[in-house]
């Protein structure tokens, strides 16, 4: 028996990443899927998101584990785009009990005049709203919500100092959704639907693993490689480590969204070894 035998989640961002790792753990415990992303490029973002065939590797995933999966190409910007997605999982399913609004990006460059702020806030800000709002029709008592914040996002002096309007995007939309899900939490506890938000440090997904990124972390070379950057990633954290895994925040999302944390809601949790710790808090 697994602890979500029966249920169906609703997940965002799930083509890679944090999302296709999500997707892939609650499968293993029994839920079904409803698997959202854009699959195709933010002009914004240098780095890749993610494509078709990844969208498919998670189908491929998920079904391994003999679970099932309706798996649509969605845009979180646009709330038409997520209600027609998830309307297709609820046709297949007949349910939601789990939200994981879990898309999101950095962008590096502005295309015109602060198009980085406005895509990064629409994306991690209004994206995570927009997921939240189609599905709230469908939950009862006992649903779960998690949205994906930033220990970065919490943090004076990360990204809103990279040089660019989309890192200044970035940070203020993770700072909102921490209040977002505090205030939300209190208006849903009385139909007993949980909300709570995630909030991991450098984590080892593209968003990280990027030409831009291992600039910002060593400003001391022209062309840093991947290797060079990861001898700095650990001054992020107390802990002594580069990154943590997309696995690591799919095993706190699963425990949020099954019954041993049937009382927890309102909550922002950071996964971030120590970050917080060293840093000065923005919040």
């Amino acid at each position: 028996m697994g602890k979500l035998d029966g249920r169906v989640a609703f997940i965002t961002g799930a083509a890679r990443g944090q999302g296709r790792s999500h997707a892939v753990r609650l499968a293993q415990e029994g839920a079904d899927i409803v698997a959202v992303d854009i699959c195709e490029q933010i002009e914004t973002v240098n780095y890749p998101l993610a494509t078709p065939e990844d969208l498919a590797q998670t189908v491929k995933e998920v079904e391994a584990l003999g679970r099932n999966i309706v798996a649509v190409k969605a845009d979180v910007r646009e709330r038409s785009q997520l209600q027609a997605a998830l309307a297709e999982g609820i046709a297949r399913f007949g349910r939601l009990d789990i939200v994981l609004a879990n898309a999101g990006i950095c962008p590096w460059k502005d295309i015109t005049l602060v198009s980085g702020f406005v895509d990064s806030t629409d994306v991690d800000l209004i994206g995570a709203m927009n997921t939240v709002a189609v599905s709230l029709p469908h939950l009862k008592s006992g649903a779960s919500i998690v949205i994906t914040g930033s220990t970065a996002g919490m943090m004076k002096g990360t990204t809103e100092n990279l040089g660019n309007s989309g890192g200044a995007g970035y940070a203020w939309a993770k700072r909102i959704i921490f209040q977002y899900t505090q205030t939300l939490a209190l208006q849903l506890a009385a139909s007993s639907i949980r909300l709570n938000a995630v909030h991991p440090t450098n984590t080892n997904t593209h968003l990280l693993q990027n030409d831009d990124i291992y600039k910002a972390f060593r400003p001391d070379l022209e062309n840093p490689t991947r290797e060079d950057a990861e001898l700095a990633f650990p001054a992020m954290q107390a802990m002594p480590i580069p990154h943590i895994e997309p696995s690591d925040v799919s095993d706190l999302v699963l425990f949020l969204v099954s019954d041993e944390s049937k009382y927890i809601t309102g909550q922002n949790f950071r996964i971030d070894a120590g970050a917080m710790l060293k840093g000065e808090s923005a919040i």
